[in-house]
């Protein structure tokens, strides 16, 4: 019997739109947050942009000062050491369990990842969500929804720093490409080397940002 897709609703379609904006820069580190302009903005209903904004600012993509009003959360370099504390510990695990538990549809999601990973010709936007899905899909295929929620909301934050430094990063296609190995020991079943390979991959991935930011 085939699946019933459930339609999104509308507070998931501006969590997504406003998490886009505020990942992406357009709504910068330190900005106010109308709501009026963002309900004109994305056609969107008051109620379902609240919602949204709830739930941005428990991810911490959003601060709330009461009297005051909404704000888009800061980036700082100390953020980013932490981020990488707990993204060090968890992704390696997260890699581990999908190798071991990835089924034959993980597995067929991750081919088609690794064949656009082969196919170049993207530019520094679609690499970063080229790298997004793939952190996903490893997610999803570690087949632990706690393990999933908490990586998916410190990856979003990850994301933000590396928009942040994107134009002074060269090494952007180079890390991305670096996801090959990942991949291939997920779907060879090889938990080890998939927990080692997305160890190197945070460290390295802190190490350079880390490096762009102090340029800043």
């Amino acid at each position: 019997m085939p699946r019933t897709i459930q339609p999104v609703s509308l507070a998931e379609k501006a969590y997504h739109a406003i998490r886009e904006l505020i990942v992406s820069l357009e709504l910068a580190p330190g900005a106010v947050i109308e709501e009026r302009e963002l309900m004109g903005r994305l056609g969107i209903g008051r109620t379902p942009v609240r919602e949204a904004l709830r739930r941005l600012a428990h991810e911490r993509l959003v601060e709330v000062y009461p009297r005051r009003g909404m704000f888009v959360t800061g980036v700082d370099v100390r953020e980013l050491a932490r981020l990488s504390e707990v993204r060090v510990v968890l992704e390696p695990e997260a890699a581990r369990l999908a190798a071991e538990r990835a089924t034959d549809a993980d597995r067929a999601a991750i081919g088609e990842l690794l064949e656009e990973l082969g196919a170049g010709g993207r530019d520094d936007r679609e690499l970063m969500e080229l790298d997004e899905r793939i952190h996903g899909a490893v997610y999803r295929a570690a087949h632990n929804d706690l393990l999933e929620a908490t990586l998916s909301q410190y990856y979003v934050l990850a994301l933000r720093i590396w928009s942040m430094a994107l134009d002074q990063a060269h090494e952007l296609e180079e890390a991305v490409e670096a996801h090959r190995a990942l991949l291939e020991a997920i779907q060879n079943g090889d938990g080890q080397r998939a927990a080692e390979t997305m160890r190197a991959h945070v460290q390295n991935f802190e190490q350079a940002m880390h490096r762009v930011l102090l340029t800043v």
